[in-house]
């Protein structure tokens, strides 16, 4: 009966359903790009800030008991992810891997120390790591400890910033979205209002005049969101592929799946084409 009569509605009022349909196509394709530019802006944050990491270096003459004391203190900081020892002799290899052009001549002896690499749980955590092995002084046998203070800094900075204004932004265009669409039909039940209260009149309850067009709202947003979902599929297999290899980002970084992002856009056009029906018809319900 709802299903019936919502059809019904659809095809006596076909412009404001299509313009109802166009609104939730734009509102969900740029809600769908913003999905994949924020993801990807969040993957790539991420991926950044796993590069934070605090080194501890030790004095060429240190010994195994000062290594193993600060080895401890690691350990028992709850701060630390997991933390790496590195011998001289490593130190010593991978500095020709990197710099070749600093050992022309051989060298009379390694002028470097065993050192460790820790990684933090959170990116956040690499400056409280270093304060708390620099508290009191450097531990016996250690010469430095470094994180890379204003590469850390700059990078949390540009991570945070890059959350805010995505969080803003999507609660714009959510907001947006919704007003569109709750205008557009709202014209589509105004044109309509007669029949409306013709209905209350003779005694129909609210959720059987609610029903076919909170329906039709469910059809015309599950409709718009098919179509930007198909733009989106073009876009990706169209644009996509000349813009990936101008991205120098990294391995690992990638944005949320194609299939996860149509998922939500069709969720979020259902609920917003019912919510929207579904809130302007209070209105008319008062007779």
């Amino acid at each position: 009966m709802m299903l019936s009569e919502a059809v019904r509605s659809i095809g006596a009022n076909v412009s404001t359903t299509v313009a109802a349909t166009m609104t939730v196509l734009i509102g969900m394709f740029l809600l769908g790009l913003f999905i994949a530019f924020a993801t990807y802006a969040r993957s790539w944050s991420d991926h950044v800030k796993d590069e934070l990491v605090v080194k501890v270096f030790f004095d060429r003459d240190a010994t195994p008991k000062q290594v193993d004391a600060v080895r401890f203190k690691l350990d028992s900081n709850s701060q630390v992810k997991v933390f790496h020892f590195i011998s001289a002799e490593e130190a010593l290899k991978v500095m020709k891997d990197q710099r070749p052009d600093l050992f022309g001549t051989p060298l009379p002896y390694n002028p470097l120390g065993p050192s460790y690499t820790v990684e933090p749980v959170k990116a956040e955590y690499t400056e409280s790591i270093a304060n708390t092995l620099k508290e009191g002084g450097y531990p016996a046998g250690v010469h430095n400890v470094t994180f890379g203070e204003e590469k850390a800094k700059r990078i949390l900075k540009v991570a945070n910033v890059i959350n805010s204004i995505f969080l803003l932004a999507g609660l714009i265009l959510l907001a947006a979205s919704t007003i569109l669409i709750a205008n557009t039909i709202r014209l589509s039940i105004f044109s309509r209002r007669r029949e409306i209260e013709v209905m209350k009149l003779v005694g129909a309850t609210n959720w059987f005049v609610r029903g076919p067009f909170m329906l039709e709202g469910l059809i015309c947003g599950l409709g718009g969101s098919i179509l930007a979902i198909f733009l989106l599929f073009l876009s990706k297999e169209v644009a996509l592929p000349s813009i990936i290899p101008r991205l120098d980002s990294g391995p690992g970084v990638q944005a949320l799946s194609f299939w996860a992002i149509a998922l939500i856009l069709m969720m979020v056009g259902l609920l917003l084409g019912a919510a929207g029906s579904g809130l302007t018809l209070r209105r008319f319900l008062r007779v």
